[in-house]
């Protein structure tokens, strides 16, 4: 499976971005795909999933009420939509995959390239 995540920028806060991962190859196999984040300087952590070929979906705390994830599954493609940013989303954000669980970094199958996201205050 090959993941291809594209839709960064630079976002005045308060603002909106929608990232888009497109997902290729043996998708049949996908169980979630999911949003991470790296920060400079900090870990790597966990953004929102939705399952692949179900409808469960979850989010981080800091993120409920503002980031929604989304799929088109006839498309192979999922989506982060961002409202209401704060600079504190300021980010690598990775679109990534797992054939059995993604709910850490650890599960993860498969990894696209990072989107960058600037969020300036």
């Amino acid at each position: 499976v090959q993941l291809q995540a594209s839709g960064g920028g630079l976002v005045q806060a308060g603002g909106s971005l929608r990232l888009s991962c497109a997902a290729s190859g043996r998708t049949d196999s996908l169980y979630a795909v999911a949003w991470f984040r790296q920060a400079p300087g900090k870990e790597r952590e966990f953004v929102a999933k939705i399952g692949w070929s179900n409808p469960y979906m979850d989010a981080a705390g800091s993120v409920k009420g503002r980031f929604t994830i989304s799929k088109d599954k006839a498309q192979n493609m999922v989506y982060l939509q961002m409202n209401s940013v704060k600079p504190e989303d300021t980010a690598l954000y990775y679109c990534a995959a797992g054939r059995i669980r993604v709910d850490t970094i650890s599960d993860v199958d498969y990894w696209g390239q990072g989107t960058q996201v600037t969020v300036s205050s």
